[in-house]
């Protein structure tokens, strides 16, 4: 027997010429590449799915941290004077001062809210108005300063901010007066009735979700707490922080600074078991890709094993020549290792190309399909993001190269393994 070193050049010229064979030659040109594709396939489909999941938790997170508060406290009631129950803070000043201190708060703002009907020529919708002061409203990443809205923030104290799907639901836009209906409003002497105010649209935001964009306005806060009959009080406390992503550490130190009777919820209490959910189908995503990239490695099992079936000679005389059977056993390797590192490398091209180019592919998709493939009112935001990880994209080519690399070893040792004899006889 002769000893080579392991994979020297004869060996990548003998499996390459396998692998470009034809099949009047004794090739398997015809499942190489269909295992070539299948790969190719296979890979796509896992990093793109990676990708578009990805894409989605970080614009779903996004869009929750941008518009809305990563803490809000909140009243637990106590009792006034006159007996009341009151679950409103007349000490909201104070509180937002103590928690303005905490190290990691970048935005403290006290806020009022209700449910009101509003009303523009004939058409109507239901809203909910958040009295905010107009520092704080410039402050809200998603929808003040520099966010993707209409008009000037300079002039909210003279009106209203709404959200572009209510100015789209009743067709108004900036100077057009919205009249705004509150159920408990002016008190009479037989109780109560509904509140009704006009007021001038003077900005309108888009903050990138469909259900924050659909149903919120802003309101002056001194206008809020008359509008509603809060004169002196605050509904609540909403708190922004630095490392939303690390809310566990700095809550409960809110919670402290706030005083007492106060509640807080965070914004992983109201997006927690949604981004749980996220957690589980993309594991249950990848274990799927990762059984149909399985079977696309299969394909190279059948490849090799009719290669070597159909050149039992050529490894009886190798083997006479005095080739090991390690020498044997890699040629064969290099033929199916190549193909899946061919795919791999194939799939991950296209995969992070369409990551890349969602936007014009998932444009022309909407378009072929006669639109209406992506509906915001269910899924929360307005398009299909893609967001490549280099994590992910390593696991994809990880676990395609190790498959494609195992299915193998099983045809090339049975190669290796035949007898020089039985080979020249039957071959």
């Amino acid at each position: 027997m002769v000893s080579t070193r392991p994979f020297a050049a004869f060996e990548w010229m003998i499996a390459w010429r396998y692998l470009r064979a034809r099949q009047a030659e004794g090739g398997v040109s015809v499942m190489t590449w269909i295992s070539l594709v299948g790969i190719t396939l296979a890979v796509f489909a896992l990093i793109a799915t990676l990708a578009v999941r990805a894409g989605f938790r970080a614009e779903f997170v996004s869009t929750i941290l941008g518009a809305n508060a990563h803490v809000t406290v909140y009243s637990s009631g106590h009792v006034d004077v006159d007996g009341r129950l009151i679950n409103d803070f007349t000490d909201y000043n104070e509180r937002a001062s103590a928690i303005a201190a905490i190290e990691g708060v970048v935005r403290v703002a006290p806020l009022v809210k209700g449910q009101v009907m509003v009303t523009a020529g004939e058409g109507s919708t239901g809203a909910e108005v958040y009295g905010i002061r107009p520092d704080d409203l410039a402050a809200i990443p998603r929808v003040g300063i520099g966010a993707d809205a209409e008009g000037d923030i300079s002039y909210f104290s003279e009106g209203i901010a709404i959200g572009s799907g209510i100015a789209r639901e009743l067709g108004v836009g900036l100077g057009d007066r919205l009249r705004l209906v509150a159920p408990n409003g002016v008190k009479i002497a037989f109780g109560t009735s509904p509140r009704v105010n006009a007021y001038e649209v003077v900005y309108i935001f888009t903050a990138g979700r469909y259900d924050i964009d659909r149903t919120r306005i802003y309101m002056p806060f001194d206008e809020a707490q008359s509008y509603f009959n809060r004169e002196g009080m605050a509904d609540e406390i909403d708190v922004s922080v630095v490392a939303p992503e690390r809310i566990e550490e700095i809550a409960p130190k809110v919670m402290a600074a706030a005083g007492e009777d106060v509640l807080i919820w965070t914004w992983r209490d109201s997006a927690g078991s949604f981004l749980q959910a996220l957690d589980v189908e993309d594991n249950v995503m990848f274990v799927i890709l990762s059984i149909l990239v399985l079977i696309a490695a299969m394909n190279i099992i059948s490849g090799l094993i009719m290669l070597v079936k159909n050149k039992g000679s050529d490894i009886g005389i190798l083997r006479t020549m005095g080739l090991t059977e390690g020498a044997v056993l890699r040629i064969f390797f290099i033929c199916g290792a190549s193909t899946g590192l061919v795919g791999t490398a194939a799939g991950v091209l296209l995969g992070c190309l369409f990551a890349v180019y969602i936007d014009p592919i998932f444009s022309a998709v909407n378009y072929v399909a006669g639109g209406g493939v992506w509906d915001p009112s269910i899924r929360g935001i307005y398009a299909l993001p893609a967001k490549l990880q280099l994590y992910d994209v390593l696991s994809a080519v990880f676990l395609s190269l190790f498959l494609s690399f195992v299915v193998t070893l099983l045809p090339a040792r049975r190669a290796a393994r035949m007898n020089p004899v039985e080979a020249l006889r039957y071959g």
